[in-house]
């Protein structure tokens, strides 16, 4: 199993994260978006969306953080994260839809605007993105979330899931944006209890969110 990945980036780590979590072995190959290497003919020729993460395994490539998750759950997970009752699968699949969506015009892109200077959301170098409406949408992602959290500890079921992994990242790091996290203390304690998870693993930004400053 073969993971082309980028340390800075948080859908990389959230495919990371879950790996270490299930301790389970694989080969990594480092992609440098800063060097715009994701558009490189031989990465393109891998994955022509010139995007990480992006895993290999034999004949098998997938090229989405949320499809890699769920299969390295599903193969590695022993039906804890990734489940067999549909029931919780659909629960878990909104907490993914919401990580495409809500997380990612929202905390990712007002991280992305204020520590690296670009959108970062396949869009061209330059391209006008609004700061100030990925603020609000990570604001009103992290009320959503803190609301949700206020009677359960885990986002889809009662114990964690690639529905936390997959949030978890760009909430994190929302410091990174300047989105203060101190308004919501359920989404704190959800993150210190990620945070505790045997096997965590970190990534720049979780510990100094100014380190790009």
């Amino acid at each position: 199993m073969k993971l082309y990945t980028y340390e800075e980036s948080g859908n990389s780590y959230k495919v990371r994260l879950l790996l270490a979590l299930l301790d389970v072995t694989y080969e990594t190959v480092v992609v440098d978006l800063l060097t715009d290497e994701q558009h490189s003919p031989g990465f393109l020729a891998i994955n022509p969306r010139g995007e990480v993460p992006t895993l290999q395994t034999g004949d098998l490539v997938l090229r989405d953080s949320a499809a890699i998750m769920v299969y390295v759950a599903a193969e590695h997970g022993g039906g804890s994260w990734w489940p067999s009752d549909v029931r919780e699968q659909a629960q878990i699949v909104e907490w993914l839809a919401f990580a495409a969506s809500w997380v990612q015009y929202g905390v990712f892109t007002a991280r992305a605007l204020v520590a690296f200077g670009m959108p970062a959301n396949g869009l061209p170098l330059g391209f006008p993105e609004s700061l100030d409406g990925a603020q609000i949408r990570g604001v009103r992602s992290l009320e959503i979330l803190n609301e949700h959290l206020l009677e359960r500890q885990w986002l889809a079921c009662a114990r964690p899931t690639v529905a936390d992994i997959s949030v978890f990242p760009y909430v994190a790091l929302a410091p990174m944006g300047d989105i203060d996290l101190e308004p919501y203390p359920q989404v704190l304690a959800w993150i210190d209890r990620i945070k505790a998870l045997p096997g965590f693993i970190s990534m720049p930004g979780l510990d100094d969110p100014k380190y790009r400053s």
